[in-house]
């Protein structure tokens, strides 16, 4: 697959077919869509305006960081269309209406609601294209308009990280019928949007009651990405300035969990931007919480979300943390993953207890007796063990950064202990 040549959509298609088949298929009583949609966007970092995660596609070395983001953000479109959809997808031809009708969505939504990016629905020749055709053509339009290539990773951010609101537009987009009307108030809704993303960062920047320098340059990549008229970019630079009130951001009609989490991590991420979460900061991001009707659980998720996908990609990320900060954001993790196994002790000791293959690497490796190949298999599982823990259904675990070492390390201090007792 060669995302820059024509013909990538189709052999993404081909080659994500399993995982897709997999989303159509999800039972509608399972994880709500917000939910599981989070779950397959967040470990990418699309949401932060990156490009790390390449699907498991071998040969990626030569991929731009337009290719990749680029394959993401088909992958989150198509993904929300499919578990979006109103009814779980039980067989292959159900599954190709499905994306014909997903592809099909994909051009309309980005010929009605952005006008910059209108793309002809007929050849030269007058041959209509087929929706393959036109989503490939589009999707290669947006991201050319749009994606920052470079290394720096908040210019990356602000300029890259709106896609996300294309995927959450989109969300809505599907269950309408697109006329004029609905593509007047997407766009409008598009701009709104934006310019809430200006008001989180302002609130974020005054949280310590100072803007830091870190924290004005943010506001400077942000708006050079944004499309948004002169006057909204004045306003904008106003409100940084001046502050606001936390009561003035403007919450989706439809009380969207994942819209409300995206704000959420970009306000974390504008605090993070001088390397450091003072005690004030920390009670903003709570009052924050609690107007968006989240909790201190939801809060602590978040972070531990973020951190995670720094931790997990930090050779891809170096230049976002100086060095010796390192230590301080593993340090804080895996205080927060230690927390969360020690309140779920008894439900994450029935699961590894229903494993028989798991129970006896656990004795192996007491004994210090495991091949390297056991060793791995008990990785394995014990991720997949820490998975029936409900924080889990929705953040994922860095695994390249949770070492078995550093997976035993995360478990409660008895755990062993009431392993041992129960055999």
């Amino acid at each position: 697959m060669k995302p820059a040549e024509k013909g990538w959509l189709r052999e993404y298609l081909e080659f994500r077919k399993e995982l897709l088949k997999d989303l159509g298929s999800e039972s509608k009583n399972s994880a709500h869509p917000e939910h599981s949609l989070y779950r397959v966007i967040q470990p990418t970092g699309l949401m932060y305006g990156q490009s790390i995660d390449t699907l498991g596609y071998n040969g990626t070395d030569s991929w731009s960081s337009k290719d990749r983001m680029k394959i993401l953000l088909a992958e989150s479109l198509i993904s929300s269309s499919l578990l979006f959809h109103d009814k779980p997808i039980k067989n292959p031809d159900e599954l190709s209406d499905a994306i014909l009708k997903t592809l099909e969505n994909i051009g309309n939504f980005y010929n009605h609601v952005f006008p910059e990016l209108a793309t002809p629905t007929k050849t030269l020749f007058g041959r209509k294209k087929t929706p393959l055709e036109l989503a490939e053509k589009i999707l290669d339009k947006r991201i050319e308009h749009s994606v920052e290539e470079g290394r720096n990773f908040w210019v990356k951010f602000f300029h890259n990280s709106l896609l996300f609101l294309d995927i959450f537009i989109f969300g809505q987009w599907i269950h309408t019928n697109a006329d004029r009307i609905v593509a007047d108030f997407f766009k409008y809704e598009r701009e709104e949007l934006r310019f809430s993303v200006v008001k989180i960062m302002a609130l974020a920047a005054h949280a310590n009651t100072t803007i830091e320098p870190e924290e004005r340059k943010l506001l400077e990549y942000f708006l050079q990405s944004t499309g948004l008229p002169n006057d909204r970019k004045k306003e904008a630079v106003r409100i940084f300035e001046k502050g606001i009130d936390i009561e003035e951001i403007n919450l989706p009609t439809n009380n969207s969990w994942i819209l409300k989490k995206y704000f959420l991590e970009i306000a974390i991420l504008t605090i993070w931007s001088d390397k450091k979460v003072e005690d004030d900061e920390l009670e903003f991001l709570k009052r924050m919480c609690s107007y968006m009707d989240f909790n201190e659980d939801d809060l602590e998720n978040s972070m531990m979300a973020i951190e995670g996908f720094v931790l997990e990609h930090w050779n891809e990320l170096d230049y976002l943390q100086n060095k010796q900060n390192y230590k301080q954001v593993s340090d804080q993790f895996v205080k927060r993953l230690s927390r969360i196994t020690a309140s779920n002790k008894n439900r994450l000791l029935k699961e590894v207890q229903d494993s028989k293959e798991l129970m006896s690497l656990l004795k192996g490796a007491k004994a210090d007796v495991l091949t390297e190949a056991e060793k791995a298999r008990m990785h394995t599982l014990l991720i997949c063990a820490l998975k029936i823990i409900p924080t889990f259904a929705i953040v994922s675990l860095p695994q390249r950064f949770l070492t078995l070492p550093m997976l035993l390390k995360i478990l409660p201090n008895d755990f062993f202990a009431e392993v041992d007792a129960s055999n």
